[in-house]
């Protein structure tokens, strides 16, 4: 598949992110300068241009980003494998109305690119389920969706 290259996210893409999703984020490790990979949940496409995560306030994501901002999220979807690189930031220290001390990340998209290798397509996308109370679970990831819409 020819890699296509975007500024912003397609209407796919933005949709796809609109609820929790299993993604992984690159970083630069802050001590190391190596880079580092981390899986997260709790993102969501704000607008097609910028797109936010939540994550524990005391994370090495936020020591990467805060030495080096550049970013890219790994999103598989819609057939698909796609990278989102941009500039990362720590928009909101603590999330309000949230139990658990989490950070909001924006990253501000730069490029958007599709990353399956050629003559191939995605026909069955990752899935996870939580491991700890399963009521629990889904108030938290209300509260923590709730806070990344506002």
């Amino acid at each position: 598949m020819p890699e296509t290259v975007a500024h912003s996210l397609s209407e796919e893409l933005f949709s796809l992110l609109q609820n929790e999703r299993f993604v992984t984020l690159g970083t630069i490790d802050h001590e190391s300068e190596s880079p580092a990979l981390s899986s997260l949940s709790w993102v969501f496409a704000y607008n097609h241009q910028k797109i936010r995560f939540a994550v524990d306030n005391r994370s090495r994501i936020i020591a990467n980003i805060n030495k080096t901002p550049k970013v890219v999220l790994q999103v598989i979807g819609a057939g698909s494998s796609f990278a989102i690189y941009g500039n990362a930031a720590v928009t909101v220290e603590q999330l309000e109305d949230v139990p658990l001390k989490l950070a909001m990340v924006e990253i501000d998209i730069e490029t958007v690119r599709d990353i399956m290798f050629y003559g191939s397509r995605i026909s069955v996308e990752p899935e996870y389920e939580k491991t700890y109370n399963k009521n629990a679970a889904e108030k938290l990831d209300k509260q923590v969706m709730a806070a990344l819409r506002k």
